[in-house]
């Protein structure tokens, strides 16, 4: 019996030092996060959500509407199954169909001037759909051949260029690697811009930290995108005396940015993932520790909490407000955030239905 518990020891022993040599961490020392008073105020409002359901999918990453108001998203199997997916077309009435089989999670969305719905999917890369449904991949590499492992965010100019990210070249997702992303802080991936006229992929960032959710500013002469892991949005100037450089919008977030999207009035919608981990914070420094925490089994490393927030955020890069369910209970992750008719879409890596949070027509909120 001794012995056989030396070798169950051992065993264990060996599986803790293997998972941990696979990790290459760097170290980080996060900002202090910031206090939630002000325009960080907490407060129930997302508690007042309907919801849409997905017939059984899960993961509404990206939210679109086409001229009739017909909302198109990306799923997948199930919240910690990513390894099948379709794009879903639901009516105005609810009614959910298939519009795309996938064969894997599609994580960006976008319809361009001709009515082709332009697509991230995880398994053929950049794509684009006709009203047929006729399908053409455009993009599965950058320049250096790197592959797009985990094409996330898209947004396409009046001029016809598509602009979206991809989170790693490395590895397609799944949700142990979604932790080594978190736990390295190391650059992967990239932005992108493709046009469609030359078939020609342009690196604009070679390297991101987890770089996720894209949108163009109203005047297209800068485009953002999320960086997950440093809580922060990075703008990349595309005209102007600034054309080519990349700046920081705003860092030091409250929880983890994934999905941006633009207002009307130019403002933008970023949803997050949940909120600031304490203990993830403390030891992102700490190499060692990482690898010890990357190594414990799935059951003791840190989840996600659930944890609902979505700020309104000016050209700027100022808070205007924030949104949020504390409790989870309705709006477990807002990842995704899209504006129709005076109603907030939201979705997210985890949920199972997709949100409604109708807005105040004479204010933001």
């Amino acid at each position: 019996m001794r012995h056989q518990v030396s070798k169950i020891t051992f065993s264990l022993f060996i599986n803790l030092l293997f998972q941990a040599c696979a990790l290459h961490p760097a170290a980080w020392q996060p900002p202090t996060k910031p206090i939630l008073e002000n325009q960080y105020s907490l407060n129930d409002k997302l508690q007042s959500s309907t919801q849409i359901e997905l017939n059984g999918w899960c993961g509404p990453e990206d939210i679109i509407f086409d001229a009739k108001g017909n909302l198109y998203c990306g799923v997948h199997k199930a919240t910690d199954d990513f390894s099948d997916g379709k794009i879903l077309k639901i009516t105005p009435q609810n009614n959910v169909e298939v519009y795309y089989n996938a064969g894997s999670w599609v994580a960006g969305l976008h319809f361009d001037a001709d009515s082709n719905l332009i697509a991230l999917s995880h398994k053929e890369g950049l794509i684009r759909i006709t009203p047929n449904k006729e399908v053409t991949i455009l993009a599965t590499k950058d320049e250096k051949e790197r592959p797009f492992l985990i094409p996330n965010g898209l947004d396409i100019a009046k001029d016809g260029m598509i602009y979206f990210s991809n989170t790693s070249y490395t590895s397609p997702y799944t949700i142990p690697y979604g932790r080594k992303l978190i736990l390295e802080i190391k650059h992967n991936g990239g932005l992108y811009k493709y046009n469609p006229k030359t078939a020609q992929i342009t690196t604009l960032i070679d390297g991101t930290y987890f770089g996720n959710g894209v949108v163009l500013s109203k005047n297209e002469d800068f485009i953002l995108m999320t960086e997950t892991t440093k809580y922060r949005i990075l703008k990349y100037w595309l005209k102007g005396s600034k054309t080519g450089e990349t700046e920081i919008l705003i860092d030091n977030l409250p929880g983890f940015p994934n999905g941006i999207s633009i207002r009307k009035d130019g403002s933008f919608w970023v949803g997050f993932s949940t909120k600031r981990n304490d203990a993830l914070d403390g030891i992102q420094a700490h190499k060692g520790m990482k690898k010890f925490v990357y190594s414990l089994p799935e059951f003791l490393q840190p989840k996600q909490e659930l944890y609902g927030i979505i700020l309104n955020l000016s050209e700027e890069g100022k808070v205007l407000s924030a949104l949020y369910d504390t409790t989870g209970e309705i709006i477990p992750e807002a990842g995704a955030v899209k504006e129709y008719n005076n109603t907030l879409y939201i979705g997210g890596d985890i949920i199972e239905y997709i949100g409604k949070y109708h807005l105040d027509k004479n204010k933001v909120f």
